[in-house]
């Protein structure tokens, strides 16, 4: 039986810094997974369907309000999933959309249809790729951009680990973007001792942070579920990372 793994690849890397998706950025992923699959059944949680529509059209006013992020989103999501659909597609890669909102982690049945559904989507030989539904809930556009909601995917799958693909090696003493003498922590057990270290950089696509990381993290550790901060922008980020080829943070069952 395969083994279970979460990946959750968040807008700042999506956008590799800039204000649109990056495609590369997306090949790579696929690149990783033709390989992951053989010893993995994989799930990918995405965001960047706001960043996505931006590509593609302008709302007037502000878009700093969640009915025009709502909008956004809606236009983007489709977007988004084309361009998942055309990359993963040059490798051979079937993937297959759900939308989900927290809501659906408060009900019973339908945590168990979710599972089922994914469950099915592996036998058919299917990349399931998980967003939060914006588009009637704002609960991911004010505060997650889908760390809290990979880490509820794992949970209810029992996955084996979840990865949160990052723009930064992983948990630092201070915030490596503000300060160049910042030093990873390499493995964390207890989630009290890196509270202070934890220090936000704003972003103009992304809405997530280190402090969504960490909730993220409480979920997995008392879940059982291992969890990993890795650097989107190290190449095969995901492969090395479970070769002990690069750096990063360990979250401790």
């Amino acid at each position: 039986m395969k083994k279970k793994l979460i990946i959750k690849i968040g807008t700042s890397t999506l956008t590799a810094g800039t204000n649109r998706i990056s495609f590369a950025v997306i090949e790579s992923l696929a690149r990783q997974i033709v390989f992951l699959k053989k010893e993995y059944d994989i799930v990918i949680v995405s965001s960047g369907a706001i960043a996505t529509a931006r590509q593609f059209v302008e709302i007037n006013g502000s878009i700093k309000t969640v009915d025009s992020k709502q909008a956004l989103a809606a236009i983007g999501q489709t977007k988004l999933m084309e361009i998942y659909d055309v990359i993963f597609g040059t490798f051979g890669l079937n993937i297959a959309q759900i939308l989900l909102t927290y809501r659906d982690f408060e009900n019973t049945t339908a945590i168990e249809n979710t599972r089922n559904t994914i469950n099915r989507l592996w036998e058919l030989n299917y990349i399931p790729v998980v967003n939060e539904n914006d588009t009637v809930s704002f609960e991911e556009i004010v505060l997650g951009d889908n760390d809290k909601l990979s880490a509820l995917v794992a949970t209810i799958l029992e996955a084996n680990l979840l990865v949160l693909v990052s723009d930064i090696d992983g948990i630092f003493n201070k915030n490596p973007h503000l300060h160049d003498d910042a030093i990873l922590i390499n493995e964390v057990d207890d989630l009290n001792s890196i509270q202070s270290y934890i220090e936000e950089r704003q972003s103009i696509l992304g809405t997530g942070g280190m402090s969504s990381k960490i909730h993220a993290a409480e979920i997995c550790m008392k879940n059982n579920v291992e969890m990993w901060i890795v650097n989107g922008q190290r190449q095969n980020y995901i492969i090395n990372a479970l070769d002990g080829m690069i750096a990063f943070t360990r979250f401790k069952k």
